[in-house]
């Protein structure tokens, strides 16, 4: 039936257009020529007039949900729910026969503009969101009468709130739909968009018991600059929103929504509201004046932790709220994980200073005076210290990521590499501190206020803004606001090509400079025109860069690499290739595949920008694993400092130099002040962890620990060493889970289980992962030193010190922590432990170090193989003329067998250089030679050239030793 003259909400059968009452006069839609009203009344008394046949008439018009009705492509099958606004059917697509749910204007609503706007805010609000946990809207129209509709996904589950009473029992449950609703809701923020009606009834549930989020009819978009942003009248649902809303004034913030996430899963727990109430008035009344009651005093079989979250949800003033739906969904997904939640109880004085806010005019009361002065203590050590303390640097700064406004939505790279180029260039200005990338990127996808990042990131400004890339141009709308006060100390629009854009990022840098009044030391390089592919392939790179898994690294080094085929005089790239292999290396490839690739790179970018800081990192790196040169690591760190004083990357490495020495407060207190320039780095803290740990210093080391997980739950580089602080704590349960929880996320049987069981008595248990950590090895890198430390806690020094030898011929990253790990205490009355230390730069430097071993194939028609390896061995400076010097280089053989033997074929040596004088500490070379002639016959065993070992000695002392491959280090020791 055609329902293009009229507008109905109901089947066509059942109302028909006007007429009147033959009884009354009273406008009808029944076609039988009386009144609902007249109708009843004449059925009612017994002489009544109508006929047997009207009723008959009315009856069977009733029955039109057996007769077909269309809206557009959808055949409407029956009404399954309705409510001020509109009607909601389930209704069938035409052409794909798709069950779906059709929501539309009610008739008599046409006329009223504020519902056709909520109407059309709710299709704009859930259109613009993609999320699995929010209702997907499949398609926005209108009926032939020009109503408004929208048709999206039918969920067959029902809603939260019937399901309540069946998850009541159930806390693991509720909370598991809770965090994933948190989590949608989290996304909607990120995405402009403030739901406003959260409730038991607007969360649908699917046919697998998922939560959908569903009826953004109140939703509010945060953007200011939107049309739609002006609050109309309707507030929301009585007993879920939050005060702030009911009071219609101000502007709301995701907070509201927090509280109402809240308030859901307080009915869940409980089976009720926090807040009942004869009608909606008294229900908004009293969340408005009185905290709301505690979980356990309604079902005291739930767990306090469920009360403090729930508590915190329902905090009246909307800062004491979790600061987003993100850190909600975090602290339910710790507490389903058996992990501490972040959310404590709020103090008495806390309390005490928010009620007195709330009340002012009592505060000149005796009582008040009384209450207040009885907190004034509690107030200046607690919260309003904690308030007092914001004190951050006049000229300090924040670079958030660009928000992707793009039609596509798709240059989330685009936007994360423009904003940390921007980060770089301002973090190379002298007098301005910049906090470093990963705490500024904490607040990726998040809605939050800028007086929180500020607040959390102790930084007077942040730089925030958006980017929309279409085509071969670029628009950036950047914003510098003033923490503090709200105010927007800068803000500008650029338009510009995307080959242009090394420009554009120079004039912002420029810009933020002049508006902070902050003097450049040196101005923004000129960026001579870029090929823009290369540029974008950068980018991409960057992007995959700053991830963790070995996928994504490898993804980013393709990326870079790709990028300087291009352009080979792109600096950054190159830079890029040496950050990946850094931290591929020691994890997921071999120490000395992965530290020559970086320190190649890295030389490289320096070679074309000697002013690349980051480049100067990495080169430090490589000399300190390859080399053991930590004076060498040292002088580029110093070199990167100078560059970008700014760098927590530069800080943190030189920080870890002094902890190799045994400067044990020095290290430690640089790490520190790498934490200041990044504070929310999950990295930076691990290593401070560490550093508090071999300071002895282990109630700080667990403090620290316990933020590391806050900041990233996964974070455990090799092992957690919150769980080593828990263990020398004693604390073993607790360290046997996190090691568990370790073991897990980074699929390698744990040392640190391994240790802690040794050292509980399980020494089968311990065994049986050194076993595992042995089988491992054979399929994939491990890291000796994590063998070595087990079987120092099994109390086999000389397997230890086996596997340190090895982890010194793979040239082990992770080798020099030894020096303070408190693992490796037991071996430092062994007088090989302070020799080791010695050869790897730890206590003292080497006398000796090997610089270069490289191998050329010389040209020879007269034989089968002719090699040359030229070695370059440096002494360290101030060395005495007198000791004894040997350089001891063989070659070996590969036989049909696969097996390593000592060659048999011819081989020399000769010095390259004069070998007089060693105390001029410049380097001195040796050539050796590997020839099998023509002439010699094939040996049975059909032997070729296999590889080489050299090792340095000084007085008799080894001093460095190299191989390739590294394994001939193990299969032929040293033979002093």
């Amino acid at each position: 039936m055609n329902t293009s003259d009229e507008r109905s909400d109901s089947h066509p059968g059942v109302i028909k257009g006007g007429a009147k009452c033959e009884k009354c006069g009273a406008t009808t839609r029944l076609d039988t020529g009386v009144c609902v009203s007249c109708l009843l009344l004449e059925g009612l008394e017994t002489d009544g007039e109508v006929s047997g046949a009207a009723y008959e008439s009315v009856l069977s018009e009733v029955h039109g949900p057996d007769k077909e009705w269309q809206l557009g492509n959808y055949e409407i099958l029956d009404e399954i729910g309705r409510g001020g606004m509109g009607v909601i059917y389930r209704a069938r697509q035409r052409h794909s026969r798709r069950i779906v749910a059709l929501k539309r204007v009610l008739s008599y609503q046409a006329d009223s503009r504020e519902t056709l706007v909520r109407f059309q805010r709710e299709a704009e609000a859930a259109a613009s969101l993609d999320h699995p946990n929010i209702l997907p809207i499949y398609e926005v129209s209108q009926s032939a009468d020009g109503l408004p509709f929208f048709s999206m996904k039918f969920a067959t589950g029902g809603s939260l709130q019937n399901a309540a009473s069946s998850l009541r029992h159930d806390p693991r449950k509720c909370v598991q739909l809770m965090a994933k609703v948190a989590r949608a809701v989290e996304h909607a923020h990120s995405r402009g968009v403030l739901h406003r009606d959260l409730k038991p009834g607007n969360i649908l549930l699917d046919d697998r018991g998922e939560p959908l989020v569903g009826d953004f009819g109140l939703a509010k978009w945060l953007d200011a600059n939107k049309d739609i942003t002006k609050s109309l009248t309707a507030i929301g649902t009585a007993g879920y929103i939050a005060p702030e809303q009911a009071e219609l004034t101000g502007d709301l913030t995701p907070a509201a929504d927090v509280y109402s996430l809240g308030a859901i899963l307080f009915g869940l727990l409980t089976g009720r509201p926090p807040f009942l109430g004869d009608n909606p008035l008294t229900v908004i009344r009293q969340a408005s004046e009185t905290q709301a009651p505690k979980l356990r005093t309604l079902s005291p079989s739930l767990d306090r932790d469920l009360e403090t979250i729930c508590a915190r949800c329902l905090e009246r003033e909307p800062n004491a709220r979790y600061e987003s739906a993100g850190d909600l969904a975090a602290d339910l997904e710790r507490w389903l994980e058996g992990r501490p939640i972040v959310a404590r109880p709020v103090s008495p004085p806390a309390r005490i200073w928010r009620w007195s806010r709330r009340n002012p005019k009592l505060m000149a009361t005796g009582i008040a005076g009384l209450l207040l002065g009885a907190g004034a203590i509690w107030l200046f050590h607690g919260e309003l210290f904690r308030r007092s303390a914001f004190n951050p640097p006049e000229k300090s700064i924040a670079v958030l990521p660009f928000l992707d406004l793009s039609h596509a939505k798709d240059q989330e790279y685009f936007c994360d590499g423009i904003s940390e180029e921007i980060l770089n260039s301002l973090a190379k200005v002298e007098a301005l501190h910049v906090v470093g990338r990963t705490s500024s990127f904490l607040f990726k996808g998040k809605n939050v206020d800028v007086s929180k990042v500020g607040k959390q990131l102790n930084v007077q400004n942040v730089l925030d803004g958006s980017l929309q890339r279409e085509g071969d141009r670029v628009r950036i709308n950047a914003q510098l606001i003033d923490t503090r006060s709200g105010f927007h100390v800068w803000t500008e629009t650029y338009d510009r090509k995307v080959a242009d854009v090394f420009a554009l990022q120079d004039d912002i840098t420029r810009s933020i400079v002049e508006a902070l009044k902050v003097k450049l030391a040196v101005s923004p390089a000129t960026h001579e025109e870029r090929n823009s592919e290369a540029y974008d392939l950068y980018l991409q790179g960057l992007y995959f860069s700053n991830k963790a898994s070995e996928e994504d690294l490898r993804r980013a080094l393709d990326f870079f690499q790709r990028a300087v085929e291009k352009d080979p005089k792109f600096s950054r790239a190159w830079t890029g290739i040496a950050k990946v292999w850094y931290f591929l290396a020691d994890v997921y490839v071999k120490p000395l595949q992965a530290y020559p690739a970086s320190k190649e790179a890295a030389l490289k970018a320096i070679s074309l920008d000697e002013k690349d800081a980051e480049a100067h990192c990495y080169l430090g790196e490589a000399k300190r694993v390859l080399d053991w040169d930590l004076a060498g690591a040292d002088a580029e760190l110093k070199r990167a400092l100078e560059l970008d004083p700014n760098s927590a990357s530069a800080h943190l490495f030189s920080g870890l130099h002094p902890l190799f020495r045994g400067e044990l407060k020095d290290g430690l207190q640089i790490i520190l002040e790498a934490e200041k320039l990044d504070p929310v780095s999950p990295i930076i803290s691990y290593v401070a962890t560490a550093a508090y740990l071999a300071n002895d210093r282990i109630d700080d080391a667990i403090t620290e620990g316990q933020r590391t997980l806050q900041l990233d739950p996964n974070y455990y580089y090799l092992d957690s060493v919150l769980a080593a602080a828990y263990r020398e704590k004693n604390n073993l349960p607790e360290a046997i889970t996190l090691y568990t929880k370790s073991q897990e996320a980074t699929r390698l049987p744990s040392s640190g289980l391994a240790i802690t069981y040794a050292r509980m008595g399980r020494k089968s248990e311990a065994e049986k992962i050194f076993t595992q950590l042995l089988q491992t090895r054979e399929q994939r890198y491990v890291s000796a030193p994590l063998i070595a430390a087990v079987a120092v806690a099994l109390g086999d020094k000389e397997r230890a010190f086996s596997e340190l030898e090895r982890a010194y011929a793979e040239h082990s990253g992770v080798l020099q922590w030894i020096a303070f790990l408190p693992e490796f205490r037991a071996l430092r009355s062994d007088a090989r432990f302070p020799d080791l230390l010695q050869r790897i730069g730890g206590s003292q430097n080497s006398v000796l170090r090997i610089t270069e071993t490289t191998l050329t194939e010389v040209n020879d028609p007269g034989a089968q193989t002719h090699l040359s390896l030229k070695v370059g061995v440096k002494p360290q400076p101030g060395t005495p003329n007198g000791h004894v010097v040997r350089i001891v280089v063989s070659f070996y053989d590969l036989t049909k067998n696969n097996k390593m033997e000592p060659t048999d074929a011819r081989v020399g040596y000769d010095w390259l250089t004069p070998t007089n004088d060693w105390g001029d500490a410049t380097p001195k070379f040796l050539a050796a030679t590997y020839v099998r002639p023509k002439t010699q016959k094939p040996a049975v065993d059909g032997r070729r050239y296999g590889g080489f070992v050299i090792r340095v000695y000084f007085d008799g002392q080894l001093q460095d030793s190299r191989a390739n491959p590294t394994d001939l280090l193990t299969l032929f020791p040293a033979q002093n």
